[in-house]
């Protein structure tokens, strides 16, 4: 038992020999390692201080009233950045341009500079645009299009009704004062054809003019063509043509009778006389409209309308006529606005083979040959419409930077899933088409941030400026300048004088009147005029406590 008890005890002995010589090369390993480490990380520079001319929106602002005193403008270069600038814009509107700089007329603030090489939009692209890394652009399935040119002809359509094509109409007159023996057309809208019998007149005033003719004609002796051409004239004189006139001389027949004929086929549009009548020469009998054309009067949406041009084919269909389409052309562009409907009127012309269309059907039209211009285009989905404004999202550089901003547009017409891009945009860059919205909501956050961190640059500047301190006699008080007569202010080597000083933001304590006497603190602001930051009224009785409203800084 001793034996063993011995044993075991050598062993436990030799096991935690063993243990700590395992955990001291452990711990001598890891700290070597770590020296290694350290000695060849190489120390961390310091990132250069780089600052983009202008960087924030108060900057631009101050850039734009230096270029007023300056007398600079659009194209000139900035003495102080070295760049040229391309134009002043609102950062909050970006889509409006102006040439010089001035107060934006949309905002309460100045335009900002965009210079030449993109780097001093006055905060614009600070303020507006959105970096999106490409990990995140794959997850959100951000996909863009280039802004193209080309030429945008969106369908029109428009629907009609038939008409008569007042241009093939034909009138039948009396050409001599008879009566109206036979009628061959009982009723309007009966169908006519070129040459048909209409009606038969007998003019008692022929048979004297005619039986004058043949009697010269038989007469024997020279020189009676004078006499004959004189009795011709005055057949012709009482309405007979030439053609009655020739059948006369070759049978030797008076014919008091003449039958009137169609001069085109088409249909009855008025009938104004019956069997029996008596009609004076120069009386309208029949009026005859063609079929072989009608007119189509489509009503086309005022905004569409002047893409139609005279002679513009024109493919129309009628549930009239099922299967069958029709070719015409645009005759006119009549100047008449329906108001109810803001349409206006197109004239068109039909073929009508077989006279299949009649007035009153109604047929579907589809324009061709449109008018055209050459157009930026840019996929319908890019738009972004608020009902304020109109948006696309550009991606600078060629979309693989990352960087997205808001464009205001003004687009034009669409057809085909194109958009026409009136004004904004360039060729060759590129929009955004998917998750747009998205990335404009974020560049809408931003602006107001950026617009909101502008509105603050200002007060914050007076945390870090130096603060000076004295006491005073109040001489005046307005709500732009409180004119205080100070001691001598130490800090800035000044004696004692009257001067003003502008209000604190938060405003002056409750009751302060000219001849209290007060302990200030100010400093000196950007435009070198003394900003208060607080004010203490001092009474016999106790010292009021300053009134501070924004941050104060720290006394000097």
């Amino acid at each position: 038992m001793k034996l063993k008890r011995n044993s075991l005890l050598v062993g436990l002995m030799a096991t935690s020999i063993l243990g700590a010589a395992g955990y001291g090369l452990y711990t001598t390993g890891l700290q070597r390692g770590m020296g290694m480490a350290a000695a060849s990380a190489p120390a961390a520079s310091p990132m250069p201080a780089t600052q983009a001319v202008p960087q924030t929106i108060a900057q631009g602002e101050d850039a734009t009233r230096r270029h007023v005193t300056a007398g600079l403008k659009a194209g000139d270069v900035d003495p102080v950045t070295g760049r040229k600038i391309l134009y002043y814009h609102d950062p909050m509107m970006p889509g409006n341009r102006f040439d010089k700089p001035a107060k934006s007329p949309f905002m309460d603030m100045m335009l900002v500079p965009v210079y030449a090489d993109g780097g001093g939009d006055g905060g614009a692209s600070e303020g507006s645009t959105v970096t999106v890394s490409p990990r995140l652009q794959q997850n959100l399935g951000v996909r863009t299009a280039p802004v193209t040119e080309g030429m945008l002809s969106p369908p029109v359509t428009a629907v009609g009704s038939i008409a008569f094509n007042e241009r093939d109409q034909a009138t039948v007159q009396a050409r001599a004062t008879g009566y109206v023996e036979r009628l061959h057309v009982r009723a309007t809208l009966d169908r006519v054809a070129k040459g048909q019998a209409l009606a038969e007149l007998y003019v008692p005033d022929w048979v004297a003019a005619q039986e004058e003719f043949l009697s010269v004609r038989r007469m024997q002796g020279t020189d009676l063509a004078p006499l004959v051409e004189a009795a011709r004239q005055r057949m012709r004189q009482i309405g007979m043509n030439e053609t009655q006139i020739a059948s006369v001389e070759r049978s030797g027949q008076t014919q008091a009778r003449t039958i009137l004929v169609a001069p085109i086929g088409g249909v009855v549009t008025e009938l104004a006389v019956r069997e029996g009548m008596t009609v004076m020469a120069g009386t309208t009998l029949l009026r005859l409209n063609g079929l072989g054309t009608v007119w189509a009067d489509a009503e086309v949406p005022e905004s569409q309308a002047a893409l139609l041009r005279p002679g513009a084919g024109v493919r129309a269909k009628s549930p009239a006529v099922p299967g069958a389409t029709l070719d015409g052309r645009v005759q006119a562009l009549l100047p008449e606005v329906n108001p109810t409907t803001r349409t206006r009127k197109a004239r068109i012309e039909l073929a009508n083979p077989g006279g299949r269309l009649v007035p009153g059907m109604s047929v579907q039209m589809q324009f061709a040959d449109l008018q055209a211009d050459k157009a930026l285009l840019v996929p319908t989905e890019a738009v972004i419409q608020t009902g304020r404004r109109t948006v696309v999202i550009v991606a600078d550089g060629d979309g693989r930077s990352g960087h997205f901003r808001p464009v205001e547009v003004e687009i034009g017409t669409e057809s085909g899933g194109q958009t026409e891009v009136r004004r904004g945009l360039q060729v060759g860059q590129r929009v955004v088409v998917s998750s747009q919205f998205l990335i404009d909501s974020e560049a809408s956050l931003k602006g107001v941030e950026a617009r909101l961190n502008a509105a603050e640059s200002k007060p914050q500047a007076a945390d870090t400026t130096p603060r000076h301190e004295g006491d005073a006699t109040v001489e005046s008080l307005s709500r732009d300048a409180l004119t205080l007569s100070h001691g001598p202010i130490p800090s800035l080597k000044w004696g004692p004088m009257t001067m003003d000083f502008k209000p604190p933001p938060q405003g002056l304590p409750s009751g302060l009147k000219a001849g209290d006497k007060v302990r200030f603190e100010f400093y000196m602001g950007a435009d070198n005029l003394p900003q208060l930051t607080a004010v203490t009224m001092q009474a016999s009785a106790f010292k009021a406590k300053p009134v501070t409203g924004a941050k104060t800084g720290s006394q000097p």
